[in-house]
């Protein structure tokens, strides 16, 4: 906040210098002032996406939601001097995206996803007086305040969801990059669904992208065709593919039992199909959640720069959307949740982080 301070002391400087020297009138001086005042006063923040775009109905919509609320609960227009985003095409955008932004003297900028990594150092390094918070990756540096959630507890909750709903001995679990967050999303699915019933089984695929949602359709077409008939994704646009393939099944047989779980946002409005929906829950990550935080805590001068903030259960961080109503056993299914919840925020069970800790899992 020095930076922004110091700014402030020579916007002041400069404005009484214009008003003593100034040949224009009074009026139009006076009008001048006022809206430098302003500027200066509002805190700005912007935030680059990853290649999954703003509009990914999941990770980075999320975070952009968070942005919106931000400025619109402190009076930003969207726009330069307000809040704003860049959409990455690709990996190479992220740097450059991110220097924009700084250019523009936004006073936070957020990098949206652990791929950004390396970007989100390299120019923190070369901009030290400018503000930066990255999404699902630790930087090391004072400018830098980074953001983790723990993903494997609505990954369990998510878990024990689809144990439930299963009619069969195996569910689906379809990844995006094999990235520590999502393995996290993964190891807590696996945990959850062991906690109902050890012998139920969960088939893992990658696909490799975050973005190709046709990858994520032709992943999910096998596992229904093989007879799982409860899928997971963490997976970003890929997911979508999903949906798809699970709207389309349901299109051609109504009675067909299927469902898929969303993440990272309520996705129930892509699992409407006729008078049906085949979206069972979601396991929330609540994005938006991170970013008021740190962009508040940065507008009040305590910016953690050079600090993790972790965001769970207790943190309400995460969480499990509502569970569907055509769902059967939803209210006996909802009671279980909550007392896993429960058990989870006051540190009775812990959900593994990890794939290999998941496969040993026990709720004893």
């Amino acid at each position: 906040m020095k930076k922004r301070k110091l700014g402030f002391v020579l916007s002041f400087a400069l404005a009484a210098g214009t008003i003593l020297g100034a040949c224009g009138s009074s009026e139009e001086n006076e009008k001048g002032s006022s809206s430098e005042g302003n500027k200066e006063e509002s805190f700005t923040l912007a935030m680059v996406t990853d290649v999954g775009g703003v509009d990914d109905k999941s990770f980075n919509q999320s975070a952009w939601e968070g942005i919106k609320a931000f400025g619109e609960e402190n009076g930003l227009e969207e726009g330069k001097g307000g809040y704003t985003y860049l959409q990455s095409q690709s990996d190479a955008d992220y740097a450059t995206n991110l220097n924009n932004l700084t250019r523009q003297k936004f006073d936070l900028v957020f990098g949206v996803g652990a791929m950004m990594h390396d970007a989100i150092a390299e120019i923190a390094k070369q901009q030290k007086d400018s503000q930066f918070s990255i999404i699902d990756s630790e930087v090391e540096a004072e400018n830098v305040a980074s953001i983790m959630f723990k993903e494997q507890e609505s990954g369990f909750l998510a878990g024990v969801v689809a144990a439930n709903a299963t009619k069969g001995d195996t569910v689906g679990f379809i990844g995006g990059m094999e990235l520590p967050v999502i393995e996290r999303f993964e190891a807590g699915f696996i945990a959850g669904v062991r906690a109902v019933n050890p012998d139920i089984k969960v088939e893992s695929n990658y696909s490799g992208a975050f973005d190709k949602a046709e990858l994520g359709q032709s992943i999910a077409s096998k596992m229904y065709s093989s007879g799982i008939d409860v899928i997971f994704h963490a997976a970003g646009g890929t997911g979508n593919g999903l949906f798809k393939e699970a709207r389309d099944l349901k299109e051609k047989d109504s009675e067909r039992e299927l469902w898929a779980i969303g993440v990272d946002a309520d996705q129930s409005a892509e699992g409407v199909v006729g008078d049906h929906n085949i979206i069972l829950t979601s396991a929330m990550k609540r994005v938006d959640v991170a970013v008021q935080d740190i962009a508040t805590k940065a507008q009040d001068g305590n910016f953690p720069g050079g600090e993790t903030t972790v965001y769970g259960l207790n943190e309400d961080g995460v969480t499990l959307a509502p569970i569907n109503e055509e769902f059967a056993g939803k209210a006996e299914v909802e009671t279980q949740v909550n007392e896993w919840i429960e058990k989870i925020k006051s540190g009775e069970v812990t959900p593994p982080e990890s794939v290999e800790e998941a496969k040993e899992f026990t709720a004893e």
